[in-house]
């Protein structure tokens, strides 16, 4: 059976799940994540379906939500289409999260966003060496979402914070050093990374305290990991540590994609919300100009973040 940009087969009692859309890096639209919520809720509760596996066509595994489109009818119809877009999309991610059933995600190439968001929970996670692996969300105005913090608050010490903040990319061999994927295709062992070095610098609860240790380090990875975060939202960056934090104290991955409802809700109304002008300088106009709401960091009180996460 296939839907255009999605396709679906049950073969010897393991349903797959293909998503066809390569030449926007299958990119979830709002009608692919319809057909993908009705057809996944189908095979959860259908016996003769034992297992589920998650591919992408293409040179890409899935870049994230159609945010593109998001932008879009945001500004032509208001922040409550995007919302509705955003509860759609968190209700596919927990029909996987709460599947029941072995799961299995083919991770290859651009590896992002909705697409770990998709994938990513109660599944086992086989990536290829080409992988690049990320939430970018801070670099556009929103934060990590789709019940990645449940994941990433998880990870040891302070390394899903490094790529909260960041919206760092990371390779195969970090991926498996860090704990986002279970095996890499042809590696036998994890590599030996050494990223101790993250838990001097993202520990707390104030993105302010965070930046000034960075860029005060002589360790040159704090201090690049420091320059990347000053390209990023700064409300996004306080907004990511919150939900990070509080993220940590939740449950279930269902309890995590509720809180980011709750952000969107909040956030995306807020005047000083950059998802507009982040995708517009990103993914738009690809100037990778944006022209934040606030200039700096330190000009955001973690009380207002804290008060937008709940």
């Amino acid at each position: 059976m296939a839907d255009g940009d999605v396709q679906f087969e049950v073969r010897e009692g393991t349903g797959y799940l293909r998503l066809m859309r390569p030449t926007a890096l299958n990119a979830l639209s709002p009608q692919m994540i319809a057909v993908i919520t009705e057809q996944l809720s189908a095979w959860r509760d259908d016996a003769s379906v034992q297992a589920l596996d998650i591919s992408g066509e293409g040179r890409a595994y899935c870049a994230g939500a159609d945010v593109r489109w998001m932008r879009s009818t945001m500004i032509e119809n208001g922040v409550q289409s995007a919302l509705e877009f955003l509860a759609d999309e968190y209700a596919m991610d927990a029909v996987v999260a709460q599947f029941g059933k072995p799961v299995t995600t083919h991770l290859h190439g651009v590896a992002m966003g909705g697409g770990l968001g998709l994938g990513m929970h109660g599944a086992t996670r086989v990536a290829t060496a080409d992988l690049a692996m990320a939430m970018p969300e801070v670099g556009i105005g929103l934060w990590p979402d789709v019940g990645m913090l449940f994941e990433f608050s998880r990870l040891p010490g302070e390394i899903g914070t490094w790529l909260a903040l960041t919206g760092l990319t990371i390779d195969a061999n970090t991926a498996l050093a860090a704990g986002p994927v279970d095996q890499v295709d042809l590696m036998s062992a994890k590599p030996d990374l050494d990223l101790t070095w993250v838990d001097d610098y993202f520990v707390g609860d104030d993105a302010r305290e965070i930046i000034t240790r960075l860029e005060a380090s002589s360790d040159e990875r704090a201090v690049q990991a420091g320059e990347l975060i000053r390209t990023r939202s700064p409300l996004s960056v306080a907004v990511s540590l919150a939900a990070i934090r509080r993220a940590a104290t939740l449950h279930s991955v269902g309890d995590v994609l509720d809180q980011d409802l709750a952000i969107a809700r909040a956030l995306l109304p807020d005047p000083q919300c950059d998802f507009v002008e982040g995708v517009r300088a990103q993914l738009v106009d690809k100037d990778r100009q944006p022209h934040w709401s606030v200039a700096r960091i330190e000009d955001i009180d973690p009380d207002k973040a804290r008060a937008i996460v709940g």
